[in-house]
């Protein structure tokens, strides 16, 4: 089946231009805790991805049957079920991993960017588009984690995934030999938002459409 100019739009839109990090800054309590480490920042865009698209899909099915007295309480408990299993398909497969992003996988039931793509699309729109519309804004999440984690692990532990990528700084090998330091403020909170700030700054210099908004 091929995608419409429309549907590649619902994936592609909040990537960059729609961001909902960066953008309709969305999401941001987790993006500021997880992006450390970029394994970290993968494995919570990853898991939103999941948790998004199939919620959105399953909202849709049922989003005629769906009491409206009631339908936030039925949106929490189709995003609960679906992180639990996030977290259990995490205790088996990498559980060091699960016990450092417990407290926000779980968080994930509160996040506002699913619980606002429930509400503004998948409420009103076909399974398809529902999962297209999940995948673009979860993918946006993701990347916008990623670009962060990607700066804030290099600068701030001079690795990536945890490998050493600028040399020993204990051996002073690589960059630690010309008098390179790691910064170890980047991986306080306070600078994930600067890098934010700066990744919002870019987007909007590249972007004057965001200014005009």
């Amino acid at each position: 089946m091929g995608l419409s100019k429309k549907d590649v739009k619902l994936v592609t839109d909040p990537l960059w231009d729609n961001n909902p990090i960066t953008v309709q800054v969305l999401g941001i309590c987790s993006a500021l805790a997880i992006t450390a480490q970029l394994k970290a920042a993968i494995v919570m865009g990853l898991s939103v991805i999941f948790v998004l698209s199939v919620g959105n899909v399953v909202i849709s099915l049922i989003r005629n049957v769906i009491p409206g007295k009631i339908r936030i309480i039925v949106q929490l408990l189709v995003v609960a079920a679906l992180v639990i299993i996030v977290d259990q398909v995490l205790k088996a497969f990498s559980y060091e991993l699960s016990k450092q992003l417990s407290v926000f996988v779980g968080l994930i039931i509160t996040n506002c960017i699913i619980m606002g793509r429930f509400e503004a699309f998948a409420l009103g729109n076909t399974p398809w588009k529902s999962f297209l519309d999940g995948i673009g804004n979860a993918g946006g999440y993701a990347i916008a984690l990623v670009i962060v984690a990607f700066f804030r692990e290099l600068l701030g532990s001079g690795t990536l995934f945890g490998i050493q990528v600028l040399g020993d700084p204990i051996k002073k090998t690589g960059l630690y030999a010309l008098g390179y330091e790691n910064n170890g403020f980047m991986l306080l909170a306070p600078m994930a938002l600067i890098t934010y700030g700066i990744v919002i700054w870019i987007q909007r210099t590249r972007n004057k459409s965001l200014v005009e908004e």
